[in-house]
């Protein structure tokens, strides 16, 4: 079995194709494939290119802890660089992507150092996103984890997130209240969480607990999110840099709230598992 290994600002994919693996294995396997001591380690499994008939390419992206996300930024940047690398693309063309988020259109540039995305529009209504309550926009409502009352706004980009504001940001508030605030009631997919500071009118930065895989370097979802509620708030430009620990994305929001993403990926190296020895079984 055949996996291929990118990043993108630090978050790490595997890359598996249905040609390789004709039936996705199961949770169990993911979880010990994803694991950083007894697997290959990751953030995820990116499965595709699966085929499709209305002309776009195939994406279904997996969780370390088993489950399938939506949507995700990096990790449809991480497949934009697979596919030009296989030769599936060329650089420069405009592409589709399916997710369960939706529909993203794409475009690769400096050899998948550089990946335009257009990630869709922001929502902030809670039967969307989806949020617990009536039917209204979920902006600076209160929310309490762990005896502490944060002010939250809720988004989706085809995937649910929990932007909170701060004055002063450090990598412990999402490592101590992002587990919390993931599995909140007020979210019953889960979610993910964002705690943001705003630098200036083009800058924000932000601490990331990402919904099945934890404390995270960079999300390109979650930039588009927390990019979209800082303007949403008045506090940011049309065009900004969101910073992370593991680099920067560059965000550009319409006046619709729809968002284009631009980010950079890296190649790590193909790893392969013995055909002989189940995948379940398997500690790399």
């Amino acid at each position: 079995m055949r996996f291929a290994k990118y990043h993108a600002l630090g978050n790490d994919y595997l890359v598996l194709e249905p040609k390789d693996c004709p039936t996705l294995f199961s949770v169990d396997a993911i979880r010990k494939v994803c694991h950083r001591h007894f697997g290959l380690g990751s953030d995820g499994i990116l499965y595709g290119p699966i085929e499709r008939t209305d002309g776009t390419f195939g994406l279904r992206i997996l969780n370390p802890d088993g489950s399938e996300a939506e949507k995700s930024g990096n990790g449809i940047r991480i497949f934009c660089r697979h596919l030009l690398e296989t030769k599936r693309i060329k650089e420069g063309e405009e592409f589709r992507l399916h997710t369960l988020g939706g529909i993203v259109r794409c475009n690769v540039f400096e050899g998948g150092n550089r990946i335009r995305v257009e990630m869709g529009k922001v929502s902030f209504r809670a039967p969307i996103i989806p949020h617990v309550g009536p039917d209204r926009e979920v902006l600076g409502e209160e929310i309490t984890v762990l005896g502490k009352t944060f002010k939250y706004w809720a988004a989706t980009v085809g995937n649910p997130h929990c932007v909170i504001p701060v004055t002063e940001l450090t990598p412990e508030l999402a490592k101590t209240y992002g587990p919390h605030l993931e599995t909140h009631p007020n979210f019953p997919n889960r979610t993910n969480v964002q705690f943001m500071k705003i630098l200036d009118r083009q800058n924000v930065q932000i601490e990331i607990w990402e919904r099945g895989a934890g404390y995270t370097l960079a999300s390109g979802s979650s930039s588009s999110a927390s990019a979209a509620v800082a303007r949403k708030m008045g506090l940011v430009d049309a065009d900004l840099t969101v910073n992370m620990p593991g680099g920067k994305i560059i965000i550009g929001i319409g006046d619709d709230y729809s968002i284009v993403m631009t980010g950079p990926t890296t190649p790590v190296g193909i790893f392969e598992m013995h055909p002989g020895v189940p995948v379940q079984d398997v500690a790399i």
